[in-house]
């Protein structure tokens, strides 16, 4: 049997002679059956083309069945433990015109993952650490139904069968591993078997479950491999050999004659490479001069800037040539919109024709290396799909670039005020969007390795993807700390009309203070109105004031926005009205965290309706009061953009 390869990030296996028995070893030019090739945000699939017959009869048993298969994970960064997400061993569907790659592993989407609908079993040999799916570690083995938050997991490593002891094994060493799938049909029993290449199969297994397949599968099902890579850091999947049997054990794999994975390339033999090329051309003189003229003119289009600290991130960084091409040389009409930093532009990447967007911060900007960095570090690192995906980032010169998902549908506020916008979001959309930001928030503040104040929550922050969710996005203001400690901040920095009253009095940023500028975001999705309107006299010009007035005349649903026409639910928005008060309380101990908030949202929390009876304040009276106390603070305040 031959595994063979294809230049798309498909693969697909030979037919076997004998499907219910059948050994496949590397018959590729290079020996290696390769999943992905090293480029980011790429899904990469080997499924054989043959359906298995799992039962002996229609709505029988999955029958028993063994797999072995040999695989090796390549990534540059191994020393700092940095790689691009896993494989999946997988039994089910061949279909992945949906699927998602990064922490999806290019199996499933964030739509489908669970879904008893799946009808999938899968062993994943994964790298990173999802938080959204309880993964324990960046190194581990589990065994996955219908999803991939494992029904059972376990560190990578295998143990020693004559001392007990558990080994540890590095699934992105470069290094060749085994690894051993058995199912016992009567008893139900899975066990996965991980070990080094040199090494007979352990007697224990590494991770064990009962579960019925039978209520799983279907007849027929697809089985083979799944990979992907993640927006950031890219790694090489490669099967170096693979056999599997039904009612028996797996036909062995003849270690010694698999192939060798391929050395990693290291910087100095580029450079040496580099030196010898530069040589060779010198003998063609007056060809030399002009090649080297035009290079270096190019060179200097497309001069960029590193510096040492961007070795300790890790996100990916884009070449600008890359960037440029992509943006058609960052042309006025690919400008999607301008910001407090500089503007934001779509593009097209040359080689994946991935959409993208690419912000330019400022460097003339007093803030703008700060926030760049502060942007580089933050975004980089955080998972949530309401949140707006960081892909990289590039430095040239003058100019700072961050490489962004494109969202299709643009920034929640032009729906909610600009008067050439013809579609109005209805409110299922508006209460969807409002519980996304709400647990990316949560995401930030409690269940991300730090505390990420956000620090600029507003509707011209919060992007709209393809299918209109709300995604948070504008790291460029974002603080860290350590859970637990006391948030450095010493000035006031955010926009009017969403900045917590107690700021004026401390400069302290904090996850409540996040809390009242989402109180802000609340109303204004709600009303349809901004935070401070101008236009606006008296108790109407703060919007916090005037729904509170609506409030306690119980008149709420006055306040919803007119567009809407009357076609919202009544109680949802009489809901999160009173959470868009309690969040702008002027009392910080007052307020809720925004795991409260999402209990009171989905409903498994009863809304404290005897505080908001104790908010008889007026909004408009204490922002003056605290202005008047620190207006010398105020110079870093931004006016919304």
């Amino acid at each position: 049997m031959a595994l063979a390869t294809t230049k798309t990030s498909s693969s697909t296996l030979d037919s076997p002679a004998r499907p219910s028995r059948w050994t496949a070893l590397p018959a590729s030019p290079n020996g290696l059956l390769e999943l992905t090739n090293g480029t980011i945000h790429l899904k990469g699939h080997a499924v054989h083309p043959t359906p298995l017959r799992l039962k002996r009869s229609p709505g029988g048993a999955v029958r028993s069945f063994s797999t072995w298969f040999v695989f090796g994970i390549r990534t540059n960064y191994p020393e700092l433990n940095l790689s691009g997400h896993g494989i999946v061993f997988f039994i089910g569907t061949k279909n992945f015109s949906t699927a998602f790659p990064g922490p999806y592993l290019g199996l499933l989407n964030d739509r489908n993952n669970g879904n008893t609908t799946n009808h999938v079993f899968g062993v994943e040999l994964d790298t990173i650490m999802t938080t959204e799916f309880r993964d324990p570690d960046n190194n581990h083995v589990g065994i996955d139904i219908n999803g991939l938050h494992s029904v059972a997991v376990h560190a990578a490593g295998y143990h020693d069968d004559k001392t007990g002891a558990f080994r540890d094994l590095l699934l992105i060493s470069g290094k060749a591993m085994q690894v051993w799938v058995d199912y016992h049909g009567e008893s139900t029993q899975i066990n996965v078997f991980l070990a080094p290449l040199e090494m007979a199969k352990p007697a224990r297994p590494l991770v064990s479950s009962m579960y019925n397949l039978s209520q799983v599968l279907l007849e027929p099902s697809f089985l083979g491999f799944s990979s992907s890579t993640g927006s950031m850091i890219s790694s090489r999947h490669y099967v170096l050999g693979w056999s599997f049997a039904m009612d028996g054990p797996a036909p062995a794999i003849d270690i010694s004659k698999l192939p060798k994975l391929p050395e990693k390339v290291s910087k100095k033999q580029h450079w040496v490479l580099g030196i010898t090329l530069s040589t060779a051309i010198i003998v063609f003189a007056l060809r030399v001069v002009s090649i080297m003229v035009l290079l270096i003119r190019r060179r200097i289009k497309y001069a960029e800037v590193r510096e040492d600290w961007e070795v300790e991130f890790g996100p990916h960084r884009f070449s600008y040539k890359d960037l440029y091409r992509a943006t058609e040389g960052f042309k006025s009409k690919m400008l999607l919109g301008t910001g407090g930093f500089g503007g934001v532009y779509k593009g097209v990447l040359p080689n994946s024709k991935m959409e993208i967007a690419v912000k330019k911060v400022s460097h003339d900007s007093s803030q703008g290396i700060k926030e760049f960095i502060a942007e580089v570090v933050t975004v980089g690192r955080l998972r949530h799909r309401h949140l707006v995906q960081l892909l990289g980032y590039c430095r040239r010169n003058g100019e700072l670039l961050l490489v962004y998902n494109f969202m299709p549908n643009g920034s929640l506020d032009q729906y909610l005020y600009d008067p050439k916008c013809k579609n109005t979001l209805h409110w299922a959309q508006r209460f969807q969007i409002i519980k996304g930001i709400a647990s990316s928030l949560l995401y930030i503040h409690e269940e991300f390795e730090q505390v990420v104040i956000h620090r600029d929550i507003k509707a011209s922050n919060v992007l709209l993807d393809s299918e209109m969710n709300g995604r948070l996005g504008d790291f460029g203001l974002a603080k860290l700390c350590d859970h637990g400690a006391d948030p450095q901040t010493t000035h006031i920095i955010g926009t009017m009309g969403y900045l917590a009253p107690e700021l004026a009095r401390t400069g302290k940023a904090s996850p409540i203070t996040d809390v009242f500028a989402f109180g802000a975001f609340v109303l204004e999705v709600v009303c349809g109105r901004r935070p401070i309107d101008q236009a606006m006299q008296d108790n109407r010009r703060i919007l916090v004031d005037w729904v509170l007035e609506h409030w306690q005349k119980e008149a709420l649903m006055e306040v919803v926005d007119a567009r809407l026409h009357g076609n919202y639910d009544a109680d949802e928005a009489i809901l999160v009205s009173k959470i868009g008060l309690l969040c702008s309380h002027p009392v910080p101990s007052a307020r809720p965290t925004m795991r409260q908030v999402m209990q009171y949202l989905d409903g498994d929390m009863a809304f404290p309706e005897p505080t908001l009876s104790q908010m008889s304040f007026s909004m408009l009276a204490l922002m003056q009061s605290e202005a008047s106390m620190s207006m010398s603070m105020v110079s870093g305040l931004s006016g919304g953009r």
